[in-house]
C-alpha cells in the first residue's frame, strides 16, 4: 500500500544530496582558505609594524575562529553524507570522523578562550599601569605627596590633625 510519498526517486535524492555536500564542504574548505589569507596578511603587516610575539597573538585567534567555523561546515557535509539509508559502515566512519572534527574543535575554542582572556587581561593590566602612572604625576598626586603627615602639609607626626599613621608604617 503505497500512499504516494515516493515523489523523488532515491537515485535522484542521492544525486541532490551529493550536491549539496560539495556544497557544503566547498563552504568549509572556503572558509578555512579565507581565514588563512586573512591571517597571512595580518601576520605580514602586523610583522613589519612591530616586532614583538605579543602581536601574534590576535592573528592567531582570528585564524582559529575561521578553523572552527570551517571544521562546522566539513562535520555538517559528513552528516549529509549519511542522510539517505547509511550503511553501517558509513555510520562508522561518520562516528569517528565526528569525535575528531568535535574534539579537534573543542580544543581549538578552548585555546581561543584561554588566549582571548590572556589579551583582555594584559589589555587591562596595560590600562591600569598607565592610569597609575598617570595618577602618579598628576597635580593632586604631586600635591598629596608634600603631605607628610598626612593632615597639613609640613605637619609633624604629632601635629594636630595628623594621625602620625603614615610615617611610622
Amino acid at each position: 500500500m503505497s500512499l504516494g510519498l515516493d515523489v523523488i526517486s532515491e537515485t535522484d535524492l542521492r544525486d541532490a544530496l551529493d550536491v549539496l555536500v560539495r556544497l557544503v564542504e566547498s563552504a568549509g574548505a572556503l572558509v578555512i582558505f579565507c581565514g588563512a589569507v586573512v591571517a597571512f596578511v595580518r601576520f605580514i603587516l602586523m610583522g613589519l609594524q612591530r616586532r614583538n610575539a605579543e602581536v601574534f597573538v590576535p592573528v592567531r585567534l582570528g585564524l582559529g575562529r575561521f578553523l572552527a567555523l570551517g571544521l562546522e561546515f566539513q562535520l555538517a557535509s559528513d552528516v549529509l553524507r549519511t542522510a539517505i539509508s547509511p550503511s553501517y559502515t558509513e555510520i562508522g566512519q561518520l562516528a569517528a570522523v565526528a569525535a575528531i572534527r568535535t574534539a579537534l574543535n573543542f580544543f581549538l575554542s578552548r585555546e581561543i578562550n584561554e588566549e582571548r582572556e590572556q589579551v583582555q587581561a594584559d589589555r587591562a593590566q596595560q590600562r591600569q599601569g598607565s592610569a597609575a602612572a598617570g595618577a602618579a604625576t598628576s597635580p593632586a598626586a604631586v600635591g598629596a605627596a608634600g603631605l607628610t603627615g598626612g593632615g597639613t602639609p609640613d605637619a609633624g607626626p604629632d601635629s594636630p590633625g595628623s594621625s602620625g599613621a603614615l610615617r611610622r608604617g
